[in-house]
């Protein structure tokens, strides 16, 4: 498995990493042996970087990989969590005080003295803005209770605030297939500052898997289901914003790209990986063979023919809506 510099943290992780949402809630239930078998499949994959949030599950997420860590002592294994969601959304609850408690919460979660990366999960917009909330992050990194930190973005502009503050290591924002716009000015501001990319939503809520069709439902408990129209967080999280019939219209266009002997989310994973100034891509799985498969995505290469069709469904399809908006 490549590895790559995750920006200022300086450490090494691998250009497929998982992300962990899926192992908490809103995709439906999971086992907890079943959360542990994927964390195992993908380290044995050669996943070295793993991503969640303290909301994950309320704990369930960062809980899974506390006893993974645990249970397998001897893995260098990077863990990305994030803050802030705890509360109700304004600015002016993102403290130190809070941060000291939510971070303290995750160290325990994760059975961890010292934090990896601890990242804003997505705040209100004046957040990234704020020199008071970067002095606050700095405080936790002097004394020991993070290593670095983090933000988790919605919309570009957000990204670009978060990278001008030299503290500031990784940038995790939703880029796929399906969302273009970090390309034009957040990954060449990114690489221009040493931050890190860690690019989510990689398969657009499972639309790029090529696995879904109009007549595919989700359980009532995924968000797939209850936030189409972002009744409960910001729509862009679920299908990356896209129409769903629109996304499935266009994912027929993306499968004749797919490259021969890869799967269409290795393709969409692999694309992904292949654009200058992403660290790491964080797909989830809900089973082993997912989590092995998209590990094996890092194999997989994308040709200039395969880039050009990508920017064309995205410009046919997707950009007039969805550029503006994040």
């Amino acid at each position: 498995m490549e590895q790559r510099i995750l920006g200022k943290t300086g450490r090494n992780v691998s250009v497929v990493g998982l992300g962990t949402w899926q192992l908490g809630a809103d995709w439906g239930n999971v086992d907890p042996a079943q959360a542990q078998a994927i964390l195992a499949a993908s380290a044995e994959a050669g996943v070295n970087f793993f991503d969640t949030a303290d909301v994950y599950g309320d704990g369930k997420s960062e809980q899974a990989i506390g006893k993974f860590l645990a249970d397998n002592p001897g893995l260098d294994i990077t863990v990305a969590t994030k803050m802030g969601r705890r509360v109700d959304q304004r600015p002016e609850n993102y403290t130190l005080a809070n941060f000291r408690q939510w971070v303290d919460r995750s160290r325990k979660n994760l059975g961890a003295d010292t934090l990896d990366l601890v990242q804003l999960h997505c705040p209100p917009t004046p957040v990234y803005s704020n020199n008071e909330v970067y002095d606050a992050l700095d405080t936790l990194v002097s004394e020991g209770a993070i290593r670095n930190y983090g933000v988790s973005v919605e919309r570009t502009d957000e990204a670009l605030a978060a990278i001008r503050h030299s503290g500031t290591a990784s940038v995790q924002i939703i880029l796929n297939a399906f969302r273009l716009k970090p390309l034009d000015e957040v990954l060449p501001a990114a690489k221009a500052a040493n931050v890190g990319i860690i690019a989510r939503v990689p398969l657009a809520s499972g639309l790029l898997s090529g696995k879904y069709s109009k007549e595919t439902t989700f359980a009532e408990n995924d968000h797939r289901n209850y936030n189409r129209n972002g009744d409960s967080f910001d729509v862009g999280e679920t299908f990356s914003g896209v129409d769903y019939e629109l996304g499935l219209k266009a994912v027929a266009e993306f499968e004749q790209l797919v490259p021969s002997g890869a799967t269409t989310a290795q393709a969409a994973i692999a694309w992904i990986a292949a654009q200058d100034g992403v660290t790491t891509v964080i797909p989830g799985a809900r089973n082993v063979d997912q989590a092995t498969a998209n590990a094996a995505a890092a194999s997989v290469q994308v040709s200039e023919e395969f880039d050009a069709g990508v920017r064309w469904i995205y410009d046919h399809y997707f950009r007039e809506a969805i550029h503006p908006r994040w």
